[in-house]
């Protein structure tokens, strides 16, 4: 015969239920459950962890068919005299591979302030001349970046004697050279329009001051008093939703990613459909005029170093062939107005060092 003992019934209740005293419909209730279903819940969250894996890490998110057929007018590039440099590149060769190789007729040129105003008060242009001069010969139409924060690492591209200056100085500095800038450049009809700072919302990437968004709306408001060209404002096309770009830009241009690197969890793959991108314009109210890609990723993530120096595995992480068509392909269906690839001067390194793969699909994208 076997004696059960009561008190170890009630213990076990106890620790399944909870005491009499607890919370009558939720604690008692869902620890019991929860006690009673933990192999369950352990098995769910390893499944849930392993499908983020497969989902994020392991599958190639390519278009099912991939053409390149697109628009005349549907590409352009990035092009940054500071990224020539950081590549070991002359950017004057480079720049004319682009414009007589590939035939680019749209590009973004990016005016970093720490190049043409070194010391205050003292401005040489004459480099960004010789780029829109040389680019009118070609029937080059540009768009002009201006501000403090620009394309290209660390995004602030600011003058060394920025540094010495507080808050108020900084800003009437700042708008002082948008001016600058502006009125130099637009008498030329080669310029089709102009963006002002780069991504300025998104606090999370480069080494910039935090945004005040009402400087950034009196930059805008300088602009438009200076020049009546359409402005373009931009914004990160996965981290971000639109809604504030939109009532202070004219156009806004998305950035599109599909491969990024996280320093908790690598390599990751955005599984990320072309309707997430028009849906995001639809409720930001952006009509198809007003919508371009700025930034399709055409070249590697660099974790760390630089990537001239970045190996050919390294590189096929996040930009081998396959990845670099089928971004092209997403963003030839993704058919915003226009798309701004960038990457043409490491297309350029790769070739000049040999491997012409890259500069080679460029070349029928343009021509």
């Amino acid at each position: 015969m076997v004696i059960r003992d009561k008190n170890a019934d009630k213990d076990k209740d106890k620790e399944i239920n909870g005491n009499k005293g607890d919370n009558k419909i939720f604690p008692k209730t869902f620890k019991g459950w929860y006690l009673r279903h933990r192999n369950i819940w352990r098995a769910s969250f390893i499944l849930i962890a392993a499908l983020a894996f497969y989902f994020l890490k392991l599958v190639d998110y390519y278009p099912l068919r991939v053409d390149l057929k697109h628009r005349p007018d549907f590409f352009g590039v990035t092009f940054s005299t500071e990224f020539c440099d950081e590549l070991e590149l002359d950017w004057r060769e480079t720049y004319a591979a682009m414009l007589d190789e590939l035939k680019v007729k749209y590009v973004r040129i990016p005016i970093y302030w720490d190049e043409i105003e070194k010391e205050e008060g003292i401005y040489d242009f004459s480099k960004y001349d010789y780029l829109l001069e040389e680019g009118a010969k070609h029937e080059v139409k540009f768009i002009i970046s201006v501000g403090r924060r620009l394309p290209r690492w660390p995004e602030c591209h600011n003058p060394a004697w920025l540094n010495r200056k507080d808050e108020i100085a900084t800003r009437v500095a700042t708008l002082k050279t948008i001016r600058t800038i502006i009125e130099r450049y637009r008498s030329y009809d080669s310029v089709e329009y102009w963006q002002v700072e780069n991504e300025p919302f998104l606090s999370t990437f480069g080494v910039c001051p935090d945004l005040d968004p009402e400087f950034l709306q009196q930059e805008f408001d300088l602009v438009r008093s200076l020049d009546n060209r359409q402005i373009i404002i931009t914004g990160s096309g996965e981290l971000e939703f639109w809604n504030r770009q939109a009532k202070i830009g004219d156009i806004f241009g998305s950035t599109l990613y599909r491969v990024v690197y996280n320093s908790r969890f690598g390599f990751m793959k955005y599984p990320i459909p072309t309707g997430y991108y028009n849906l995001k314009a639809k409720l930001a109210g952006l009509s198809p005029e007003r919508l371009m890609i700025l930034e399709l990723q055409a070249e590697p993530w660099v974790p760390q170093g630089k990537m001239m120096y970045q190996s050919e595995p390294e590189t096929n992480k996040s930009m081998g062939i396959e990845q670099f068509k089928a971004n092209l392909q997403y963003a030839i269906n993704l058919n915003f107005r226009r798309t701004y690839i960038w990457g043409v001067e490491w297309w350029y390194f790769q070739k000049k060092y040999g491997n012409p793969e890259y500069w080679r699909i460029a070349e029928g994208l343009f021509n």
